[in-house]
């Protein structure tokens, strides 16, 4: 009789722990399973993959519900050890009990279970998709009504808790994922900057309404010819009586057609009728915005202004595509303007230079969140306006003034700092 109870134990102890093992490895593979992954399978048509989707996104409950089964197989086994082993040992059996189905729960339940499902959570999740639907169904229930419990404990400590990744975690995640990619370092870059298009505004890529090439539409017609051949630009915003009143944007090859059209008689040109009426965009615009804009109106140029209508600036297609391919040089583009490196290891840069270029350039990591250009974040971090020969440590980078015009930084000189842990450092005065 003792050897059938003894078959019989170790017979239900090995389907138990066997049970409580399959859900180990359930949990872990769909919360361990790419949804990245899983979500390009379900376009193709895999049902698995589907199933395994809408489970992540129903995370809690299915959790809930794994847990509950498994808390219920392992304590079965430990109530049936105990029972078993306290007939064949007396009441130290109890003790005999809790060691040994501990060290096998761990081990065969979990341990082992979790380690095989890591090597492929995806494979191993849609394995076990086709028993997840009516599992859950008869399940669902039970873990529902332990979850709303759970949730009104939580609530009475002041705890709330919500379902679901926020958009910014997702973004996280995203960028966790680009991290680990083994491609090149030109190519996570490229992918970051893609999302960083929903978070920066067109005002910290844009050229400042200071060093915007832009014509007099008062000028005689061969001035403004001469002016627009001479020009590395194909759009030119043209102004009238001041530079912040725009006319239009003219566009070298409408300029040429119109000269073509009149033979060469650039007395008949009309120039305000062949210039186009400009675009005006807010300078809180997102990258991501203006990039669908740009689209929609097929159009390559904007003019940025302020909330009072001030010009700040233009935008063009091509800066935005920089900021996700890196500077695009054509043979008329004059490169890092504004920019000289020095032998010496240090850089002559003009205040207006933006953060955005010279961290895209260079490879540095100055913050731009609160200032756009160079001039900028010398004084939003000294809350000064510096003299000509003053110093500072700005994010472990010394500046030293160079030129100042009125009350505007005009150019600075940059020394990166030898040891890039200093970034992350303050600004100390340097005398």
């Amino acid at each position: 009789m003792n050897i059938i109870y003894s078959i019989l134990f170790f017979a239900a102890t090995f389907v138990l722990i066997f049970f409580s093992a399959l859900c180990s490895a359930a949990e872990t593979a769909v919360l361990a399973a790419s949804r990245v992954r899983l979500y390009h399978l379900a376009k193709k048509g895999n049902h698995k993959a589907s199933i395994v989707l809408k489970l992540q996104a129903h995370i809690g409950g299915f959790v809930s519900t794994i847990i509950l089964l498994n808390t219920w197989l392992n304590t079965l086994v430990t109530a049936l050890a105990t029972g078993v082993l306290t007939y064949f040992f007396g009441a130290i059996g109890a003790l005999y009990a809790a060691i040994s189905i501990g060290v096998l729960i761990t081990l065969f339940a979990e341990v082992l279970p979790k380690m095989y499902v890591y090597t492929s959570p995806d494979r191993v999740a849609m394995m076990f998709a086709p028993f997840f639907k009516p599992f859950l169904t008869l399940m669902t229930p039970l873990a529902n009504s332990i979850s709303f419990l759970a949730q009104k404990l939580l609530h009475l400590f002041g705890i709330n808790i919500t379902e679901g990744a926020s958009a910014a975690a997702a973004a996280d995640e995203l960028r966790g994922a680009i991290d680990l990619h083994a491609g090149a370092d030109y190519e996570r870059a490229m992918l970051k900057s893609i999302l960083d298009l929903t978070t920066v505004e067109v005002t910290e890529i844009m050229r400042h309404r200071k060093i915007t090439f832009m014509i007099n539409i008062d000028l005689p017609n061969k001035m403004i010819v001469d002016q627009v051949l001479k020009a590395p630009y194909t759009r030119i915003p043209v102004w009238k009586e001041n530079p912040d009143n725009i006319m239009g944007v003219l566009h070298a090859k409408d300029l040429l057609r119109a000269v073509q059209i009149h033979d060469g008689d650039l007395e008949k040109l009309d120039i305000e009728k062949i210039a186009t009426p400009p675009w005006f965009i807010p300078e809180t615009t997102t990258l991501f915005s203006q990039l669908a804009a740009f689209r929609e109106r097929r159009e390559h140029f904007a003019l940025v202004v302020d909330e009072y209508g001030d010009l700040q600036g233009m935008v063009t297609l091509e800066d935005i595509l920089e900021e996700i391919v890196g500077e695009i040089v054509d043979e008329h583009d004059v490169e890092i303007p504004g920019v000289r490196i020095i032998p010496d290891g240090t850089y002559v840069v003009d205040g207006i230079v933006t953060l955005r270029d010279l961290n895209r350039l260079f490879s540095w990591s100055l913050p731009d969140e609160h200032a756009a250009t160079v001039a900028g974040l010398v004084l939003h971090e000294t809350r000064e306006i510096p003299e000509v020969g003053q110093s500072f440590i700005l994010h472990g980078f010394r500046i030293d003034i160079l030129r100042q015009h009125r009350h505007q930084i005009t150019q600075v000189r940059l020394t990166p700092p030898l040891d890039k842990e200093v970034l992350s450092k303050g600004h100390v005065p340097h005398p």
